[in-house]
């Protein structure tokens, strides 16, 4: 199995067009072509983390972290980036980061928090907008059913939890071939008029170049007349953070205690605790204060995140705890949950979970 064929496997989990513009993920290092000995996931990659690929005979390491976020101008090992990069290189080892494409998806880190605090019926926090396109186009009526399922095998017209989602109506449309023209329907240099139906779906930008592609070979026309929108709908299965419900309600201490316990911390930094019973949890994996006032206004009771700063847990404001536990501690379950996801799309290979301890913060 090449690098390639393993990382088309993740991107069907967390297609790299969903990550966020800041971000930097794919493969970071090494030949897509080169054959894997070996998976090795981790939530970063640091040196110790090359050390125990090698040792293991992983030559692919997946990390949620990029070990490469912004551009290096030398690779000489004068820090800690330049170190892991020489070493890879060094042990032909490819790194690849998935990140934020992971975040943003109703299947990755902040679903697996909600899976473990037994969060119910948990949705997107904040849901992208931008992410979603149309495509119109004009067909022959005595094609339109073959094209519209044609373009439904493709990815189009998938609505949330709903499929096959389409829209068409009857027409007129009307064309001249050019002496060049090589006309499926209709004589070069005469008009013709044609029953058509204007058929429209949107689709995730993920799919495009193969729904374009779709309908060039299904179309009869020799030139496809087609729109592409960019749509400012939202989103609703794909963004940052989820919101759910405790199957029983608890206190907030009593609360406090259980995420302790079921996150495995020693400390939780929070804001000043509510008198109301805790039912409706908010999580975000990693850097999450931007989401506090997103948590507020879906009525969270407690917002569960890392990185909080100091003014930051001012708005709270009494209308719900926010709940530090580490930025490492949100994410811990990430690589659990990706080693069970390549385990079960290609079994019998060897796939590891990293035993290297990343985390750089300790508590005293």
């Amino acid at each position: 199995m090449t690098i390639k064929e393993v990382t088309t496997v993740l991107e069907e989990l967390a297609p790299l067009q969903h990550a966020e513009d800041f971000d930097n993920v794919g493969l970071l290092i090494g030949n897509p072509k080169n054959t894997v000995t070996g998976i090795l996931v981790t939530l970063d990659t640091l040196e110790n983390v090359i050390d125990e690929a090698i040792a293991k005979n992983c030559n692919l390491i997946v990390s949620f972290h990029p070990i490469i976020f912004k551009g290096l101008k030398r690779i000489t090992g004068k820090n800690y980036v330049e170190r892991v990069v020489l070493k890879a290189i060094e042990n032909k080892i490819a790194i690849y980061s998935m990140h934020t494409a992971l975040d943003n998806n109703p299947l990755g880190v902040n679903a697996k928090i909600c899976e473990v605090l037994g969060v119910k019926n948990p949705r997107i926090l904040i849901p992208k907008t931008g992410v979603i396109k149309k495509l119109t186009t004009y067909v022959p009526n005595t094609h339109l059913e073959n094209l519209r399922e044609a373009l439904f095998n493709a990815g189009a017209g998938n609505i949330g939890n709903y499929s096959h989602c389409s829209f068409s109506v009857e027409g007129m449309g009307s064309f001249k071939p050019g002496t060049n023209a090589k006309p499926t329907i209709g004589e070069i240099g005469k008009t013709h008029f044609e029953n058509e139906s204007k058929l429209s779906m949107t689709f995730d930008p993920v799919f495009q170049n193969k729904i374009l592609a779709t309908l060039f070979k299904t179309h009869p026309y020799e030139e496809v007349a087609y729109e592409l929108v960019n749509l400012e709908n939202v989103n609703q299965n794909l963004g940052m953070g989820m919101i759910g419900t405790l199957e029983n309600p608890v206190n907030a201490k009593e609360f406090l205690e259980f995420l302790k316990h079921k996150m495995n911390v020693s400390v939780v930094r929070h804001s000043e605790l509510i008198d109301k019973k805790i039912e409706k949890v908010a999580v975000l994996g990693g850097s999450g204060a931007f989401a506090i006032n997103a948590a507020k206004q879906a009525g969270a009771d407690i917002y569960i995140t890392a990185d909080v700063k100091y003014h930051e847990f001012y708005q709270a404001e009494k209308k719900l705890i926010i709940a530090d536990i580490g930025h490492y501690e949100t994410e811990q379950f990430t690589k659990n949950l990706l080693v069970q996801y390549l385990n079960e799309k290609i079994p019998n290979f060897a796939v590891t979970l990293s035993e290297s301890i990343t985390n750089p913060i300790k508590y005293y």
